[in-house]
């Protein structure tokens, strides 16, 4: 079942304005909004697997190939 749009809560602008809103508003969201949008949005793209310890391995082979420690 969908749901109707609520056509009272409609905005109107132009793309600038919009824009601005969604810099201003990712100016002022805390890390961890950030971070766990930018989680969803990997989950959205790359499906489950791409926050699932991907991140670990990457680090590994980069240690192992440039012997960082």
């Amino acid at each position: 079942m969908t749901k109707k749009m609520d056509r009272n809560n409609v905005s109107y602008g132009n793309q600038k304005m919009f824009d601005e809103n969604d810099i201003s508003y990712w100016q002022n969201a805390s890390v961890e909004e950030k971070l766990q949008t930018i989680t969803y949005l990997r989950e959205c793209f790359y499906g489950k697997e791409a926050t699932t310890g991907k991140m670990v391995k990457i680090y590994t082979m980069f240690r192992s190939k440039y012997g960082t420690e």
